[in-house]
């Protein structure tokens, strides 16, 4: 039997949320009757190339330094298409979305693509080239209801839109206490220590300035209160700066990009969230997993993932400050810590696994192809 051969399309290969989801999800993929491309523009955000190509995917970049220059790469993948016999495009983001609807309305390949955020949160020009080309695709795939709602509001599709949730492999991100208590001996995180962490891309609407001002707070009233941010991305000098500023070099770690957050996760007690919007954070989805209690604003998607006092604790997206607090409580209150952290992991478990996921949308592509 011949396989069904998709290929991915994104603008980079790095770790952030929707890049985590290829390798992920090929895991997964039913490979007796699917093989998975990956084309991808800039050459220097590639941590993920390794991962897929381990996982059994087929990876190329065509090298962009900007937009436009990812744009001119259309008759490159055109060619990749014809020569691999490729039947379906599966593009993910903007720029990459874009450049596909462009090859699908020269080849008339099916086209689907996966809207990661709210279309409010664009830039100005990355949102009206997003309206006036979304038609140009067969199907569009949003990541929570908050996402499909913004797309029906601004954009007003006349193409099918579905929601696939995002998810996350629950058997791979299980707390594992032998690495948390590695990773605190190797930076010599006291044994007892409250260790609260996030793992994001160093980007403004993360709002990690605000998560260091909120960490100040809370290391004041405890000294037995740890941090850990994992990431990078464009604002990390001004993170770096805060929270030297702050007086917090000793108290918050910032090990950089790592490509296996697991043993960091396993470390962290607490894992909370500042941003000001989200998709649905597949970072969310991996902590819960692994058996942190949850503090984090409610965000897009995360509402849709968090019921508040159940699986974890919010607040609004516009009150930030009161994080404060509710991280307090979960100090103060280790039963009530343990509890929600259990419940988290319960909550991925039966409505965001990965399994679900990936059956989803090998469901779509079927529907697309027939």
């Amino acid at each position: 039997m011949n396989k069904i051969k998709v290929l991915h399309i994104i603008k980079s290969l790095g770790r952030g949320g929707a890049e985590m989801l290829l390798p992920e999800t090929l895991k997964l993929h039913d490979h007796q009757r699917y093989e998975f491309h990956y084309i991808y523009f800039l050459p220097w955000k590639n941590q993920l190339e390794d991962v897929i190509k381990d996982a059994g995917g087929f990876v190329t970049c065509f090298p962009a330094k900007n937009n436009i220059q990812l744009m001119m790469q259309w008759k490159k993948v055109q060619q990749y298409i014809k020569q691999h016999e490729i039947v379906l495009v599966h593009c993910h983001l903007p720029w990459a979305g874009f450049l596909g609807r462009l090859v699908h309305r020269n080849t008339g390949i099916p086209l689907v693509y996966t809207e990661h955020n709210k279309q409010e949160r664009y830039h100005n020009i990355t949102f009206r080239l997003n309206k006036w080309t979304f038609n140009s695709q067969n199907k569009a795939i949003a990541v929570s209801a908050d996402v499909s709602e913004s797309i029906q509001k601004n954009i007003k599709p006349q193409i099918p839109v579905k929601v696939i949730l995002n998810g996350v492999n629950t058997v791979a991100f299980q707390r594992n206490i032998e690495d948390g208590i590695a990773v605190r001996k190797q930076w010599n995180l006291p044994e007892k220590a409250i260790v609260i962490g996030t793992i994001a891309v160093f980007r403004f609407q993360k709002r990690l300035l605000e998560w260091m001002e909120v960490m100040a707070g809370i290391c004041a009233e405890n000294d037995q209160v740890f941090g850990i941010i994992v990431g990078d991305g464009p604002l990390k000098q001004e993170i770096v700066d805060k929270r030297k500023a702050l007086g917090l070099e000793k108290k918050i770690l910032m090990p950089g990009l790592e490509t296996d957050v697991k043993p960091w996760l396993s470390t962290m007690d607490i894992y909370m969230m500042s941003s000001v919007f989200e998709g649905l954070p597949i970072a969310l989805l991996e902590a819960m997993s692994m058996s942190c209690a949850i503090v984090t604003t409610d965000a897009g998607g995360i509402k849709e993932v968090i019921r508040n006092g159940e699986d974890g604790l919010m607040v609004p997206a516009d009150d930030w400050k009161l994080l404060g607090s509710e991280l307090t409580k979960l100090i103060k209150d280790e039963p009530k810590r343990l509890e929600l952290a259990l419940n988290a992991r319960q909550r991925v478990q039966s409505s965001f696994s990965l399994d679900k996921m990936v059956k989803e949308l090998e469901e779509t592509y079927l529907e697309m192809l027939e």
